[in-house]
């Protein structure tokens, strides 16, 4: 598998291999279609299931309800992105080893990233990485 992962802009790359994802959404929020878009425009393959409540699936997923957002991301081999990751670090963590990890988020709704851009407010987040331990850090942080 052949990565591009040079942009400057953390919302966009250029993937020369696709990846497969499965989103759990809701039917009706705005932001998570367009977080789907934005992964579909940078080479991601987009399968998406409509829920009532995403309770259950996160929880099997062990997210901690302290990192989850209105959508969750799960690749063939398991690993959950949680919320508004933008592609360039979803195909960067499908892409290398992380022992022991079982996926990324990025908690809440920041302006700016992946889905939740208006006009040109935004908020500084991190992208974290989850561990089977229960622990999470930092995998990326986005000030601009």
């Amino acid at each position: 598998m052949t990565l591009s992962l040079e942009s400057s802009d953390t919302n966009t790359q250029n993937i020369d291999s696709q990846f497969d994802l499965l989103v759990h959404k809701t039917p009706t929020c705005g932001c998570c279609k367009k977080w789907v878009d934005h992964m579909e425009e940078n080479g991601f393959s987009i399968t998406t299931e409509d829920h009532q409540s995403l309770t259950m699936i996160k929880d099997d997923l062990r997210i901690q309800p302290k990192f989850r957002s209105c959508h969750t991301g799960v690749s063939q081999e398991g690993y959950f992105f949680e919320g508004h990751v933008p592609s360039k670090y979803v195909a960067q963590f499908l892409s290398e080893s992380n022992p022991g990890a079982i996926g990324l988020s990025v908690p809440g709704m920041p302006l700016g990233s992946p889905g939740m851009e208006v006009d040109n407010r935004f908020t500084p987040y991190d992208v974290l990485i989850h561990f089977q331990d229960g622990t999470s850090k930092v995998y990326a942080e986005i000030r601009k």
